[in-house]
């Protein structure tokens, strides 16, 4: 016996649409969700790296930081060092002319002078003397002048006071000091700098 639908077959069609609709919509959500939770993933894997890379740049920045400081108390040691070395080679300098300046003194003090005091001032020396007459000052102030060491000789004052009859006049002298070793080493220099540029050429 044959089986006869009863139902409307719109009313079936209807069903079935509906069933495919709701398949559909759920594999779209489904879909969606993996969508998401992939971008979300994503993210989540760049935001770690730039973490991990915004750690790594602090870590090299406090290490920058650790070197530049250690560059700085270089430099300031390196500072020191140099002052120490240009105090040293001041002394050195000013010891050497010490020497040679009394050693000069000596050599261009004439007959009929007495110096009674030396006295420095920078690179100023006062002398105060006894004299035999006007003209042994003024031999004694070109001999000083001609001196490597001195320049620049000036009589101050020359009074007939002496209590010495043999040498009766008082004497004030100022003469100015001078290196000739400071100028050779800068001559010297000087050469050097200039065979450098002719070399570069």
């Amino acid at each position: 016996m044959a089986k006869i639908n009863l139902l409307p077959w719109r009313e079936e069609r209807r069903k079935q649409r509906q069933q495919e609709f709701y398949v559909l919509l759920g594999v779209s959500a489904a879909a969606a969700v993996v969508v998401v939770l992939a971008a979300l993933w994503f993210m989540g894997t760049q935001i770690d790296q730039q973490n991990a890379r915004l750690t790594r740049l602090k870590a090299e920045i406090t290490q920058l930081d650790a070197q530049i400081k250690e560059i700085e108390e270089l430099d300031r040691k390196k500072e020191r060092l140099i002052a120490r070395k240009e105090i040293i080679e001041e002394l050195q300098a000013t010891r050497s002319q010490m020497v040679h300046l009394f050693d000069e003194l000596v050599k261009t003090l004439p007959e009929g002078i007495q110096l009674k005091s030396i006295k420095q001032g920078g690179q100023t020396l006062t002398l105060d003397g006894l004299a035999q007459s006007n003209a042994r000052v003024a031999a004694y102030a070109r001999s000083l002048d001609a001196s490597p060491w001195l320049k620049e000789s000036e009589i101050g004052i020359i009074e007939a006071k002496g209590n010495d009859k043999a040498l009766p006049y008082v004497f004030t002298m100022r003469v100015n000091l001078q290196n000739p070793e400071a100028k050779s080493e800068e001559e010297a220099g000087g050469e050097a700098v200039a065979q450098a540029a002719g070399g570069a050429k």
